[in-house]
Protein backbone atom coordinates (compact mmCIF):
# COMPACT_ATOMS: atom_id res chain seq x y z
CA UNK A 1 0.00 0.00 0.00
CA UNK A 2 1.47 3.35 -0.94
CA UNK A 3 1.42 6.32 1.99
CA UNK A 4 -1.25 8.79 1.95
CA UNK A 5 0.89 11.85 0.77
CA UNK A 6 1.33 9.54 -2.43
CA UNK A 7 -1.76 8.55 -3.25
CA UNK A 8 -3.56 11.83 -1.83
CA UNK A 9 -1.38 14.71 -1.55
CA UNK A 10 -2.51 16.78 1.40
CA UNK A 11 -1.58 20.57 1.27
CA UNK A 12 0.14 21.08 4.49
CA UNK A 13 1.45 18.73 7.52
CA UNK A 14 -1.35 19.82 9.92
CA UNK A 15 -3.45 18.75 7.74
CA UNK A 16 -1.43 15.34 6.54
CA UNK A 17 -1.49 14.83 10.58
CA UNK A 18 -5.20 15.64 11.01
CA UNK A 19 -6.15 13.11 8.14
CA UNK A 20 -3.82 10.83 9.48
CA UNK A 21 -5.35 10.26 12.78
CA UNK A 22 -8.61 10.01 11.41
CA UNK A 23 -7.48 6.97 10.15
CA UNK A 24 -7.25 4.47 12.73
CA UNK A 25 -6.40 1.07 12.18
CA UNK A 26 -9.24 -1.46 12.23
CA UNK A 27 -8.15 -3.80 14.93
CA UNK A 28 -9.76 -6.51 13.44
CA UNK A 29 -7.60 -6.08 10.01
CA UNK A 30 -4.75 -6.37 12.67
CA UNK A 31 -5.49 -8.88 14.31
CA UNK A 32 -5.17 -12.28 11.82
CA UNK A 33 -5.21 -15.05 14.28
CA UNK A 34 -7.95 -14.67 16.97
CA UNK A 35 -10.69 -12.23 17.71
CA UNK A 36 -9.91 -8.74 19.50
CA UNK A 37 -11.33 -9.89 22.49
CA UNK A 38 -8.80 -12.45 23.49
CA UNK A 39 -6.27 -9.93 23.67
CA UNK A 40 -5.53 -8.55 27.30
CA UNK A 41 -7.50 -11.68 29.22
CA UNK A 42 -5.89 -11.52 32.34
CA UNK A 43 -9.32 -13.21 34.12
CA UNK A 44 -7.77 -16.34 32.80
CA UNK A 45 -4.45 -15.47 31.38
CA UNK A 46 -2.63 -18.45 29.49
CA UNK A 47 0.94 -18.14 30.84
CA UNK A 48 0.70 -18.97 34.95
CA UNK A 49 3.78 -16.08 34.87
CA UNK A 50 1.38 -12.56 34.51
CA UNK A 51 -0.67 -12.75 37.40
CA UNK A 52 2.83 -13.22 39.87
CA UNK A 53 4.00 -10.61 37.65
CA UNK A 54 1.89 -7.74 38.82
CA UNK A 55 1.77 -9.00 42.03
CA UNK A 56 5.63 -8.09 42.33
CA UNK A 57 5.35 -4.97 39.84
CA UNK A 58 2.14 -3.62 42.22
CA UNK A 59 3.95 -4.21 45.43
CA UNK A 60 7.24 -2.22 44.73
CA UNK A 61 6.68 0.36 42.09
CA UNK A 62 6.83 3.20 44.73
CA UNK A 63 7.47 7.06 44.08
CA UNK A 64 11.06 6.51 45.74
CA UNK A 65 11.82 3.48 44.15
CA UNK A 66 10.89 5.59 40.73
CA UNK A 67 13.24 7.99 41.19
CA UNK A 68 16.05 5.42 42.39
CA UNK A 69 15.87 4.18 38.84
CA UNK A 70 15.68 7.57 36.80
CA UNK A 71 18.71 8.29 38.65
CA UNK A 72 20.97 5.55 37.64
CA UNK A 73 19.31 4.46 34.57
CA UNK A 74 19.12 8.03 32.60
CA UNK A 75 22.36 8.88 32.64
CA UNK A 76 23.00 5.95 29.90
CA UNK A 77 26.47 5.18 31.25
CA UNK A 78 26.19 1.29 31.40
CA UNK A 79 27.26 0.20 27.89
CA UNK A 80 27.50 2.30 24.35
CA UNK A 81 26.63 -0.35 21.20
CA UNK A 82 24.98 -0.68 17.92
CA UNK A 83 20.72 -0.56 18.20
CA UNK A 84 21.46 -4.33 16.28
CA UNK A 85 23.59 -5.78 19.81
CA UNK A 86 20.72 -4.89 21.76
CA UNK A 87 17.91 -6.34 19.36
CA UNK A 88 20.09 -9.72 19.70
CA UNK A 89 19.07 -9.56 23.55
CA UNK A 90 15.93 -9.07 23.06
CA UNK A 91 15.83 -12.37 20.75
CA UNK A 92 16.41 -14.09 24.08
CA UNK A 93 13.69 -11.85 26.05
CA UNK A 94 10.05 -13.21 26.66
CA UNK A 95 7.90 -10.84 28.28
CA UNK A 96 6.44 -12.48 31.65
CA UNK A 97 3.99 -9.51 31.94
CA UNK A 98 2.05 -10.48 27.96
CA UNK A 99 -0.91 -12.90 28.49
CA UNK A 100 -1.19 -12.59 24.78
CA UNK A 101 2.48 -14.15 23.37
CA UNK A 102 5.15 -16.02 24.64
CA UNK A 103 7.52 -15.04 21.32
CA UNK A 104 10.81 -13.65 21.92
CA UNK A 105 10.47 -9.88 21.67
CA UNK A 106 12.48 -9.14 18.52
CA UNK A 107 9.57 -10.86 16.64
CA UNK A 108 6.99 -8.76 18.39
CA UNK A 109 8.90 -5.79 17.10
CA UNK A 110 8.82 -6.84 14.03
CA UNK A 111 5.12 -7.65 13.49
CA UNK A 112 3.97 -4.51 14.76
CA UNK A 113 6.44 -2.45 12.80
CA UNK A 114 5.83 -4.60 9.60
CA UNK A 115 1.47 -3.73 10.70
CA UNK A 116 2.48 -0.24 10.67
CA UNK A 117 4.53 -0.19 7.50
CA UNK A 118 1.89 -2.53 5.30
CA UNK A 119 -1.16 0.33 6.56
CA UNK A 120 0.96 2.73 4.72
CA UNK A 121 2.09 5.17 8.22
CA UNK A 122 5.40 7.35 7.61
CA UNK A 123 8.65 5.59 8.29
CA UNK A 124 9.65 7.27 11.70
CA UNK A 125 6.39 5.87 13.05
CA UNK A 126 7.45 2.13 11.30
CA UNK A 127 10.69 2.92 13.63
CA UNK A 128 8.76 3.30 17.13
CA UNK A 129 7.17 -0.13 16.05
CA UNK A 130 10.47 -1.51 15.86
CA UNK A 131 11.87 0.08 18.72
CA UNK A 132 9.16 0.73 21.01
CA UNK A 133 10.19 -2.27 23.60
CA UNK A 134 13.85 -2.36 22.71
CA UNK A 135 13.74 -0.57 26.85
CA UNK A 136 13.13 -4.03 27.80
CA UNK A 137 17.10 -4.43 27.16
CA UNK A 138 17.09 -3.35 30.82
CA UNK A 139 16.76 -6.61 31.94
CA UNK A 140 20.33 -6.94 30.40
CA UNK A 141 21.91 -5.08 33.50
CA UNK A 142 20.06 -7.39 35.84
CA UNK A 143 17.03 -5.33 35.88
CA UNK A 144 14.16 -8.22 37.20
CA UNK A 145 10.89 -8.03 34.80
CA UNK A 146 8.21 -6.16 37.10
CA UNK A 147 10.70 -3.16 37.16
CA UNK A 148 11.12 -2.82 33.17
CA UNK A 149 7.18 -4.78 31.57
CA UNK A 150 3.95 -4.70 32.17
CA UNK A 151 0.84 -1.62 32.30
CA UNK A 152 2.54 1.45 33.16
CA UNK A 153 0.74 4.06 35.77
CA UNK A 154 1.21 7.41 37.97
CA UNK A 155 3.11 7.30 41.04
CA UNK A 156 2.88 9.77 43.93
CA UNK A 157 -0.79 9.58 43.68
CA UNK A 158 -3.51 7.56 43.77
CA UNK A 159 -3.94 3.76 42.20
CA UNK A 160 -7.00 3.53 40.16
CA UNK A 161 -9.37 0.52 40.08
CA UNK A 162 -8.67 0.56 36.35
CA UNK A 163 -5.39 -0.82 36.60
CA UNK A 164 -4.75 -4.45 36.12
CA UNK A 165 -4.70 -6.53 39.21
CA UNK A 166 -5.67 -3.27 41.63
CA UNK A 167 -6.12 -5.86 44.30
CA UNK A 168 -2.28 -5.67 44.56
CA UNK A 169 -1.87 -2.44 45.10
CA UNK A 170 -2.60 -3.34 49.22
CA UNK A 171 1.10 -4.16 49.64
CA UNK A 172 2.32 -0.88 48.06
CA UNK A 173 3.74 1.73 50.89
CA UNK A 174 2.57 3.99 48.90
CA UNK A 175 -1.05 3.20 48.59
CA UNK A 176 -1.13 3.75 52.46
CA UNK A 177 1.19 6.75 52.13
CA UNK A 178 -1.43 10.12 52.78
CA UNK A 179 0.98 11.74 50.92
CA UNK A 180 0.94 9.86 47.42
CA UNK A 181 -3.07 7.96 48.12
CA UNK A 182 -5.24 10.88 47.35
CA UNK A 183 -6.68 11.47 43.57
CA UNK A 184 -3.88 14.40 42.79
CA UNK A 185 -0.93 12.99 45.84
CA UNK A 186 2.12 15.49 44.78
CA UNK A 187 0.73 16.88 41.98
CA UNK A 188 -1.71 20.10 40.68
CA UNK A 189 -4.76 19.47 38.25
CA UNK A 190 -4.31 19.27 35.07
CA UNK A 191 -1.04 19.30 35.56
CA UNK A 192 0.42 17.84 32.52
CA UNK A 193 2.02 14.01 31.85
CA UNK A 194 5.35 15.57 31.64
CA UNK A 195 5.05 16.50 35.27
CA UNK A 196 4.31 13.04 36.58
CA UNK A 197 6.63 10.18 37.43
CA UNK A 198 5.37 7.33 35.98
CA UNK A 199 6.00 3.96 37.39
CA UNK A 200 9.27 2.38 36.09
CA UNK A 201 9.93 0.54 32.58
CA UNK A 202 10.86 0.51 29.32
CA UNK A 203 8.65 2.82 28.25
CA UNK A 204 10.13 5.82 29.81
CA UNK A 205 13.53 4.39 29.40
CA UNK A 206 13.17 4.13 25.91
CA UNK A 207 11.69 7.69 25.41
CA UNK A 208 14.31 9.38 27.12
CA UNK A 209 17.25 7.39 24.75
CA UNK A 210 14.86 8.56 21.59
CA UNK A 211 13.95 12.03 22.58
CA UNK A 212 16.18 14.18 20.15
CA UNK A 213 15.62 11.58 17.09
CA UNK A 214 11.89 11.18 16.74
CA UNK A 215 9.37 13.63 16.33
CA UNK A 216 7.10 14.24 19.48
CA UNK A 217 3.57 12.38 17.91
CA UNK A 218 6.62 9.13 18.19
CA UNK A 219 8.11 10.19 21.45
CA UNK A 220 4.35 9.92 23.18
CA UNK A 221 4.01 6.64 21.59
CA UNK A 222 7.09 5.08 23.07
CA UNK A 223 6.46 7.14 26.72
CA UNK A 224 2.68 5.88 27.16
CA UNK A 225 2.32 3.22 25.33
CA UNK A 226 1.74 0.98 28.32
CA UNK A 227 -0.51 3.41 29.99
CA UNK A 228 -3.35 1.14 29.61
CA UNK A 229 -5.32 2.82 32.69
CA UNK A 230 -5.35 6.33 30.42
CA UNK A 231 -5.32 5.67 26.65
CA UNK A 232 -8.16 2.71 27.11
CA UNK A 233 -9.69 3.48 30.65
CA UNK A 234 -9.21 7.34 30.59
CA UNK A 235 -8.16 6.78 34.54
CA UNK A 236 -6.28 10.00 34.75
CA UNK A 237 -7.82 12.94 32.62
CA UNK A 238 -7.16 14.97 36.15
CA UNK A 239 -3.69 14.90 35.69
CA UNK A 240 -3.54 15.25 31.56
CA UNK A 241 -3.20 18.75 29.98
CA UNK A 242 -4.75 20.19 26.24
CA UNK A 243 -1.40 19.02 24.96
CA UNK A 244 -1.66 15.59 26.27
CA UNK A 245 -5.12 14.92 25.27
CA UNK A 246 -3.87 16.06 21.46
CA UNK A 247 -0.80 13.93 21.66
CA UNK A 248 -2.39 10.97 23.09
CA UNK A 249 -4.37 10.22 19.87
CA UNK A 250 -0.94 9.31 18.63
CA UNK A 251 -0.87 6.67 21.64
CA UNK A 252 -4.78 5.52 20.46
CA UNK A 253 -3.44 5.29 16.83
CA UNK A 254 -0.10 3.41 17.47
CA UNK A 255 -2.09 0.67 19.96
CA UNK A 256 -3.56 -1.85 17.98
CA UNK A 257 -0.45 -2.06 16.23
CA UNK A 258 1.06 -3.32 19.24
CA UNK A 259 -1.46 -5.06 20.83
CA UNK A 260 -3.15 -6.65 17.62
CA UNK A 261 -0.33 -7.80 15.54
CA UNK A 262 0.47 -10.63 18.35
CA UNK A 263 0.29 -13.53 16.41
CA UNK A 264 2.94 -17.32 16.68
CA UNK A 265 4.12 -16.65 13.25
CA UNK A 266 7.26 -15.25 13.38
CA UNK A 267 8.30 -12.63 10.16
CA UNK A 268 11.57 -13.41 8.40
CA UNK A 269 14.01 -11.22 9.69
CA UNK A 270 16.98 -12.20 7.09
CA UNK A 271 14.08 -10.80 4.24
CA UNK A 272 13.17 -7.47 6.22
CA UNK A 273 16.79 -6.71 8.07
CA UNK A 274 18.27 -4.25 4.33
CA UNK A 275 14.86 -2.37 4.96
CA UNK A 276 15.32 -2.16 8.73
CA UNK A 277 18.83 -0.90 8.52
CA UNK A 278 18.45 1.45 6.27
CA UNK A 279 15.33 2.72 8.41
CA UNK A 280 17.38 2.82 11.15
CA UNK A 281 20.59 4.78 9.47
CA UNK A 282 18.15 7.66 8.79
CA UNK A 283 17.47 8.14 11.89
CA UNK A 284 19.46 6.71 14.45
CA UNK A 285 23.47 6.84 14.97
CA UNK A 286 25.37 3.91 14.52
CA UNK A 287 25.76 3.40 18.04
CA UNK A 288 23.59 4.29 21.07
CA UNK A 289 24.40 4.80 25.13
CA UNK A 290 22.99 2.56 27.21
Amino acid sequence: MKPQTETNPLTNLDEWEDDLLRRYPDPESIADQKAVTEYRNYETPQRDTVREFYKLNHTYQTYDFVLEKRNNFLRFDKKEMPIWAAFDFLNQLVDDSDPDTDLDQMQHLLQTSEAIRRDGHPDWMVLVGLIHDMGKVLCLFGEPQWAVVGDTFPVGCAHSDKIVFPEFFDANPDHHNERYNTKYGIYEPNCGLRNVHMSWGHDEYVYHMMKDHLPESGLYMLRYHSFYAQHREHAYEHLMDEHDAKMFEWVKLFNPYDLYSKNPTPPDWKELRPYYESLVTKYLPATLKF
